[in-house]
């Protein structure tokens, strides 16, 4: 028995072309349905589709067509605006707002709606439409994210909170307290900005460095199985390297490796069972846990002749700790222009918010172990609500992807 051949889609998707260059729009949908019949994830059937229903003001399917199209192909800003604008009439507004936040932020990653210059006319209102419904639904969102606390314990104790809330949102200009701070994500204000910070506001660290000795004995078993280590950095992107943050001074590429007990706040549990001794101290130590974010702890393995490049960190809720474990001569770090040279055994404490740089110019291994702490200017209620904030901007960042 002789098995029909597939009906060709190229019938199909011309004729559905030729429809939309007449400007009949509804009749290239009737013609791309037939193509979505014999393949449901052709993406530009999906979007003339979809399209078709939004200006019919089938606002439930076109969601539904536009939703496949985004699986099939999650970049298509303007798709994801008019899935936004979809939900918004179909009474969804906490979906709307996730979405026209993603389709903005998609779009602007790729310069695009940035002004009115990167923005075709026949999009302008509703792209100027969805960033006011972003501005004012992330405001309210999160503000009724800290409510609770606010009730519980009182405008004066989250005035600071708010204010960082406030920054983070564009409600003002944020004011750095020092020019050389330069966070990528949050800045909390009104409190004392230094780059490097006096050991005695660390009285834990008195621990740690007493049991330097141990520590290494357990980093050397860990050097002595390079397989276990990994990028600190991660793969670069297709098409790019790493030259952007590492350079070589020396005859082999730069590299700097870690091996993590925390990343992302996610613990690693096999690592910690090789290296008792170094994970019962970190899980004794006040470290900052934020879900998804904190803490990041591991061995710091930095290959002769690296220099990591300057750069500056997330947020100064929390500092970053080194305990220098093996430093060879012609090591050091740089934050906010200010020079420190590590000391086996002895913490330095640092803002990495502040543009910051280390190298070894050695041609031996530096490993230092790092870890991330509150910032001890933060009060136990304002540690608090930072927590419930960021967990709530990355589920709400996550939301609009």
């Amino acid at each position: 028995m002789n098995t029909p051949a597939a009906t060709p889609l190229a019938p199909w998707r011309d004729a559905g072309r030729d429809c939309l260059e007449r400007g009949d729009l509804q009749q290239a949908a009737q013609q791309f349905q037939h193509v979505l019949d014999e393949a449901p994830d052709d993406l530009e059937a999906l979007q003339v589709l979809g399209t078709a229903q939004f200006f019919e003001a089938d606002f439930s399917s076109a969601a539904q067509t536009f939703r496949h199209a985004l699986r099939v192909a999650p970049s298509l800003f303007v798709v994801r605006l008019r899935l936004g604008i979809a939900l918004e009439q179909l009474g969804q507004p906490h979906e709307a707002l996730t979405t026209y936040f993603g389709a903005l932020r998609t779009a602007q990653s790729q310069g695009r709606w940035l002004s009115d210059d990167s923005t075709p006319p026949g999009l302008r209102e509703a792209v100027k439409h969805a960033m006011r419904y972003v501005e004012a639904g992330r405001l309210a969102w999160f503000h009724r994210v800290l409510e609770p606390l606010l009730q519980r314990y009182g405008a004066s104790e989250m005035q600071r909170v708010r204010h960082g809330l406030d920054g983070y949102l564009g409600e003002h200009a944020i004011a750095m307290a020092d020019p050389r701070q330069r966070p990528k994500f949050f800045y909390f204000p009104d409190i004392p900005s230094q780059p490097y910070y006096p050991r005695e506001r660390f009285p834990w660290q008195d621990a740690l460095e007493s049991a330097t000795h141990e520590i290494r004995e357990e980093l050397r078993s860990v050097l002595a199985r390079e397989q276990h280590l990994e990028a600190f950095l991660g793969a670069p992107p297709p098409g790019q390297s790493q030259e952007a943050m590492l350079q070589s001074s020396g005859s082999q590429p730069a590299a700097w490796d870690a091996y993590f007990f925390h990343r992302h706040g996610e613990r690693y549990d096999e690592h910690a069972a090789t290296c008792p001794r170094t994970a019962a101290l970190l899980d004794s130590l006040p470290l900052t846990h934020i879900r998804d974010q904190a803490p990041e702890t591991l061995f710091s393995v930095l290959s002769p002749g690296t220099h990591i490049l300057p750069h500056t960190g997330v947020t100064n809720v929390r500092l970053v700790t080194h305990l220098p474990l093996i430093v060879p001569p012609d090591c050091a770090l740089r934050v906010g222009g200010e020079t420190h040279v590590w000391q086996e055994g002895r913490c330095v404490t640092f803002d990495d918010t502040f543009e910051h740089e280390a190298w070894n110019r050695s041609d031996e291994t530096r490993v230092v172990l790092i870890l991330d702490s509150w910032n001890p200017d933060l009060t136990e209620v304002e540690r608090e609500a930072v927590t419930a904030l960021i967990e709530a901007i990355g589920d709400f960042n996550a939301a609009a992807t």
